[in-house]
């Protein structure tokens, strides 16, 4: 049983005194994984598809290390969208920072709508899947993906094979999809009985026509579906409790995995034979 953090914020400026006050709270009531929400350590998609290269990168290398220096000041593992620049291409990452080492996860399926076409954008490679970020922390196993491909079973099939307790999921949410986010990720938690620990981002973007706005609403999901604890949609923190215990007991109560894994040995068992 370990606390860890959602913390939910617009885009940050180059000074840190903000994010460390959250890492200090955070840190106090004795969070040890921290996630933070898409576009919070690099400006939003539609403005980043104007700024200058040489932009992106100071941001994102300036970010970084401030991720770096505040995981290891509050012995934290830090989860964070990040943009990273590679021989003047874009690429759409999540870097997993603890105190001695970074691990970055690129993420594998990007949004391609007229109005937000992030595959055209970001220079991802389109090739198999591989798995999800997987990670050990103090007896829970974590699962990463990007908050667009919550959308793909895939993923969840290999968190399931991975025996994932929690899956930290960032996302940047707008428009009108409060409910629908809000029912997948209650669905996605009770068919794989696993936590899931969303941080979406808040604030506003305008552009010549509409007026984005990033709702909010980063919330605990709970192996039995439940939104167990909930933010509104200001800049805040949110500190929860996760336990391997209950997602075993979910486990065993419902029954999904044991039932599925008994109908695969039988078809293996079937073509042996044949």
């Amino acid at each position: 049983m370990i606390n860890i953090a959602a913390l939910q914020m617009p885009t940050q400026g180059m000074d840190p005194k903000t994010l460390e006050e959250y890492f200090k709270t955070a840190h106090r009531k004795e969070a040890e994984v921290l996630l933070l929400g898409e576009y919070v350590l690099n400006h939003f998609f539609k403005e980043l598809e104007t700024m200058p290269l040489n932009m992106i990168r100071e941001q994102s290398a300036h970010h970084l290390e401030m991720v770096k220096s505040l995981s290891k000041k509050y012995e934290m593992v830090v989860v964070a969208p990040l943009v990273q620049v590679k021989n003047r291409r874009c690429y759409k990452t999540i870097v997993k920072v603890t105190p001695k080492t970074t691990h970055t996860y690129y993420q594998q399926i990007l949004i391609e709508y007229s109005h937000w076409n992030e595959g055209k954008f970001f220079a991802n490679e389109v090739k198999p899947l591989e798995d999800p970020m997987v990670f050990a922390h103090a007896g829970i196993r974590f699962g990463v993906i990007g908050g667009y491909e919550v959308h793909f079973n895939w993923f969840f099939d290999r968190l399931s094979a991975r025996d994932v307790d929690v899956l930290l999921l960032p996302t940047a949410a707008t428009f009108e999809s409060h409910n629908r986010w809000r029912e997948i990720l209650k669905t996605r938690a009770f068919l794989g009985n696993i936590y899931i620990l969303r941080a979406n981002r808040v604030g506003e973007y305008l552009d010549r026509e509409i007026k984005w706005k990033f709702y909010g609403d980063s919330m605990l999901v709970t192996p039995m579906g439940e939104v167990e604890q909930v933010l509104e949609d200001k800049e805040s923190l949110m500190v929860v409790t996760v336990d391997r215990k209950a997602t075993r007991e979910a486990k065993r109560i419902w029954g999904f995995e044991r039932q599925l894994k008994r109908h695969l040995q039988s078809d293996a068992d079937n073509e042996r034979k044949e």
